[in-house]
């Protein structure tokens, strides 16, 4: 049987390359984190003496968002490997990486980034997933305890009066409304600031409580981050949480 196509450019056709802003070249690869459907893109940064080459910390933000565990011990032991095996780095702010003072190496180390990119978005996503009911249902209880006594209202599974057809997981009918967001990964914990600003811009009063199971759900960085942009965002205690209730609603 004889080949008619042509290989080289098959397979030159499935990359995607960007010129971005500051000599940046964006490459969209055919390559994929698993089970997302979404492309693993690369990026080729011109430093004064040599090129960086990375993926923009996506695949810790995609792990993330699809409720990994980027702190695992199998993580942190892969991360240890390789930065003992070859030219591909975990840096400090997340950011699988490589140096190149050869601009000739540019390719392969593109491969490489995005292979550690795949592989490192597998083994944050491949344990088995937290009870997630179980949390909620220990936030329901403690929300329960709290409101008990106080006459005020306490519904669950609400559809918010705010653009964006957001639900609470509990509204507290108080004088100002108290919303808990129960967040069981990093995409409920940006809803939840979504929520609030959302209240913010449209002048309506509330106060937006946002529940996590612990700070590695969903990451450090950004339960730090979600402290700026909510009323309050706690790691859960059943007994802390209800006494944050109460205190709020008796204030």
């Amino acid at each position: 049987m004889e080949l008619t196509t042509d290989l080289r450019r098959a397979i030159c056709s499935l990359f995607e390359v960007h010129q971005d802003e500051a000599g940046v070249q964006r490459i969209v690869t055919p390559m994929q984190y698993s089970g997302s459907g979404d492309h693993i893109v690369v990026r080729v940064r011109p430093r004064d003496e040599h090129f960086e080459v990375d993926e923009n910390g996506e695949a810790c933000l995609y792990a993330s968002m699809a409720d990994g565990d980027v702190d695992s011990e199998a993580v942190k032991r892969w991360v240890e490997e390789l930065s003992e095996s070859g030219a591909v780095q975990m840096r400090d702010d997340e950011v699988l990486g490589a140096k190149a003072v050869d601009e000739r190496l540019i390719p392969i180390l593109i491969f490489r980034v995005a292979e550690a990119a795949q592989q490192l978005y597998a083994l944050a996503t491949s344990r088995p997933p937290r009870k997630v009911s179980e949390f909620k249902a220990a936030v329901a209880r403690s929300v329960s305890d709290a409101v008990a006594g106080t006459g005020y209202e306490h519904a669950v599974d609400v559809p918010l009066p705010i653009a964006g057809n957001f639900v609470a997981d509990h509204v507290v009918e108080a004088p100002v409304p108290l919303i808990v967001i129960v967040a069981t990964g990093i995409q409920r914990l940006l809803e939840a600031e979504l929520i609030h600003m959302r209240y913010q811009v449209e002048k309506r009063s509330a106060f937006v409580v946002a529940a996590v199971e612990s700070q590695k759900a969903v990451g450090p960085k950004q339960f730090e981050r979600a402290n700026y942009y909510t009323d309050k965002t706690v790691t859960f205690s059943r007994a802390d949480f209800s006494s944050l209730i109460r205190g709020r609603l008796s204030g």
